[in-house]
């Protein structure tokens, strides 16, 4: 018998195959013969399926997936040994790194429930995650690096939809949440790979004029910020689609309304405040403060999660400087929508954003020919993490300031000038 939860079956299956469909020929463009890992919580299995199977038509060589499961993890928190958690399974990233230097393509599906981990001692979801991310170093490496095509694609769990929708019925929720998942996807339309090509030239668009002005770094005010973020020497502003450096030009985030660059590791400077909640590894930080000096965070307040936060700022050194800077209208569909989603891959594409850690060697000028050492020289910043957090609101002005001082508009309140 083929058992599915009643709340799975308010997922429309013809958008749900759509999404799979964009997932591998906009996400990815896998290409004949290429190998395909996939990583997805347990619950996501009708996506994942779909997703192989259009993986396997567009001629796939072997694609992998591994699952997590909710009740596995709070089960290591319960009753695993105290030791356990300062381990990480570096052997499975290990695997992982060896198949993308081979080639092999990644896909995510996100929607784990952003609170899972939040009545768990941050203690050790500090020193879990730490573990986590420097196993994970070789493999993240070679995704920040664009080595190879990768994509993002998020499936509605039930205990994510309770979250964001929490006074409906967890059959109500779900079908809520799916239809706001394909919505800003872009699967809810009769051709979603044609609107797509549509929305990548438009990010470029946005993208070629901000290369164009060639700034030395923006200025971010608002309620709680006044923040410059100097920008890295020979940054270069990418969004939407990009080319990896295999040569297979990919959809890393599905959805996607952001245009980023590389900010100057040394170079940022002032206070700022999170707009949206942050979900990182089961918990949820929320009201995030900090005060940059010379690039680095030295001050770090949230309301919620503040543990956690500090934990995380002291994984490595490079995680208390920036590894990106995104701009995002407030009147993005996602925005538009209303809807928190306590879900970074979401909520980073409804507001301008920042990232701690790991930049992308992608948005620098020739940066697939740039050695790290050059990199690093240039300003971009190495870490073990690569976070997301959102600043941006209908409130936040942004000024971008040329080499000589000159100022120009580029957003006002929220909007682009």
């Amino acid at each position: 018998m083929n058992f599915m939860p009643q709340s799975q079956t308010s997922v429309d299956p013809v958008k749900l195959e759509k999404l799979a469909e964009v997932a591998v020929k906009v996400g990815l463009q896998l290409q004949t013969g290429q190998d395909l890992v996939i990583t997805a919580p347990v619950v996501a299995l009708p996506l994942v399926r779909l997703i192989t199977k259009h993986a396997y038509m567009a001629g796939a060589g072997l694609v992998t997936a591994f699952y997590s499961d909710e009740e596995s993890t709070l089960a290591r928190y319960r009753y695993g040994n105290d030791q356990s958690f300062d381990r990480a399974s570096d052997w499975l990233y290990a695997g992982m790194a060896k198949a993308y230097a081979s080639g092999t393509a990644r896909l995510a599906v996100a929607g784990d429930n952003p609170m899972l981990l939040s009545e768990q001692d941050p203690a050790k979801v500090g020193r879990a995650n730490r573990a986590n991310s420097a196993a994970y170093k070789p493999a993240l490496e070679k995704i920040s690096n664009f080595d190879i095509n990768w994509n993002i694609v998020s499936y509605p769990n039930p205990s994510w939809a309770a979250l964001v929708f929490p006074d409906d019925p967890e059959a109500i929720a779900v079908a809520k949440l799916a239809k706001a998942i394909f919505a800003a996807s872009r699967v809810d339309v009769e051709d979603p790979i044609a609107a797509w090509v549509e929305h990548n030239a438009n990010l470029a668009k946005r993208s070629s004029w901000l290369n164009g002005e060639r700034f030395a770094s923006l200025h971010f005010t608002g309620p709680g910020t006044d923040l410059t973020v100097g920008l890295a020497d020979g940054h270069e502003w990418h969004g939407g689609s990009s080319t990896a450096k295999n040569g297979i030009t990919c959809n890393p985030n599905i959805p996607t309304e952001e245009v980023f660059t590389t900010p100057h590791a040394l170079r940022v400077e002032g206070h700022v405040s999170s707009t949206k909640p942050l979900s990182h590894q089961g918990t949820l930080i929320d009201n995030i403060r900090v005060r940059f000096e010379g690039g680095r965070i030295v001050e770090a307040k949230a309301s919620r999660g503040e543990e956690v936060l500090n934990k995380v700022l002291d994984t490595d050194e490079g995680a208390r400087r920036l590894g990106e800077v995104a701009l995002v209208p407030h009147s993005s569909p996602i925005s538009a929508s209303g809807i928190l989603f306590y879900n970074t891959l979401f909520d980073e594409n409804a507001s301008c954003h920042i990232a701690l850690g790991q930049c992308y060697s992608k948005c620098f000028v020739n940066g697939a020919s740039l050695t790290q050492e050059q990199i690093k020289a240039q300003g971009g910043n190495s870490s073990l993490i690569h976070i997301d957090w959102m600043i941006g609101s209908g409130q936040v002005d942004i000024d971008g300031i040329k080499p000589d001082g000159s100022r120009v508009a580029v957003m006002r309140q929220g909007e682009w000038a």
